[in-house]
């Protein structure tokens, strides 16, 4: 993945979280927020973007509960 998208899924993401924050309160993104790394911090280096990306990934589904109880079988039409 080039930077340039590695910095847009991060924009992305970011938006997802906010969005989140705004429906169900407060999520754990403590582990995002200590990088100090934002989607607008393109002078980052693409590692760090990456870091970011996945800290806010985890945060994000840390806080969602699954709504399906019992695994469902793939199957093709």
């Amino acid at each position: 993945m080039k930077k340039q998208e590695l910095i847009h899924l991060h924009g992305l993401l970011a938006e997802v979280s906010n969005y989140y924050e705004d429906r169900s309160g407060s999520i754990d993104l403590s582990g995002y927020e200590d990088l100090s790394v934002r989607p607008t911090s393109i002078h980052k280096s693409k590692t760090e973007h990456k870091r970011a990306v996945f800290a806010l990934a985890s945060g994000i589904t840390s806080d969602v509960e699954p709504t399906e109880t019992e695994a469902v079988a793939p199957q093709a039409d």
